[in-house]
């Protein structure tokens, strides 16, 4: 049973989540914190190497870069409580759980970010096992990172959304993808590819014209609208024509 009971329609929602449930890049967060400057500029310098996926960045200077090399997972767990969530982040878990009459949620956020941070910040709101980011592995001595495991960025997040759809057995055309920037558009074209439905809450380059829909606002509850909306119609057509939503929701 691909789908669950035939009155019942599941679907796998996921979401990226530095500024897509944030205001802010954890990266940035984690660097104010430790008092490291010029962190835009780094990753910037990364961008035009071609030197890591878009979206690995933070991992490839927690591994590599000598600033970062004090970092330990503390400081992870600590700027993921400065993290500024977008507004009513907190109803996300509530909504999913209790779904809509004859629609189920299963909600995981796929991050390139470092999984510490990431579930430091959605602590009491997303499950710590529902939740995909970098996988850091520390030196049991010094507490220093000593190597990646896993980077859920470029390919890597598409890999993750396929073990979901095969652990949870939900067909790709009941997948829903929310993401906001470049490392989102390899995703999001496997999903469109798939008959899956794709959010943008971003105005990123060549974003808005991949995503089915894009969603500008401060408010998690606008992208939960549109979501609730494709579940409930969609068997209208009119949905996956690309149609955009701009609200600021302040």
């Amino acid at each position: 049973m691909a789908n669950g009971a035939a009155k019942t329609k599941r679907y796998l929602v996921a979401s990226d989540f530095d500024q897509t449930l944030s205001f802010n890049d954890s990266g940035r967060v984690l660097s104010e914190l430790i008092g490291i400057r010029g962190f835009d500029e780094k990753v910037a310098g990364l961008a035009r190497g071609n030197l890591v996926q878009q979206g690995a960045e933070l991992a490839y200077l927690l591994r590599h870069d000598p600033e970062f090399r004090g970092v330990r997972k503390e400081h992870l767990i600590e700027a993921g409580k400065c993290v500024r969530l977008k507004n009513n982040v907190d109803l996300l878990g509530k909504f999913f759980e209790k779904g809509l009459d004859g629609y189920t949620f299963q909600f995981y956020v796929i991050s390139a970010g470092p999984q510490d941070v990431v579930q430091s910040a959605l602590e009491g709101i997303v499950p710590a096992d529902h939740i995909f980011g970098t996988q850091l592995e520390y030196d049991a001595t010094t507490g220093e990172i000593c190597s990646v495991n896993r980077v859920s960025a470029g390919y890597g997040k598409i890999a993750v959304l396929q073990e979901l759809e095969t652990k949870l057995q939900i067909t790709p055309d009941h997948t829903v993808y929310m993401g906001d920037g470049s490392s989102d558009l390899f995703v999001m074209l496997h999903v469109n590819s798939r008959e899956g439905y794709t959010i943008a809450v971003s105005e990123a380059k060549y974003l808005g014209r991949i995503a089915k829909r894009t969603v500008l606002s401060d408010s998690a509850l606008t992208h939960l609208s549109q979501l609730a909306g494709s579940a409930s119609q969609e068997a209208a057509p009119e949905l996956h024509r690309g149609q955009k939503v701009c609200t600021t929701g302040r």
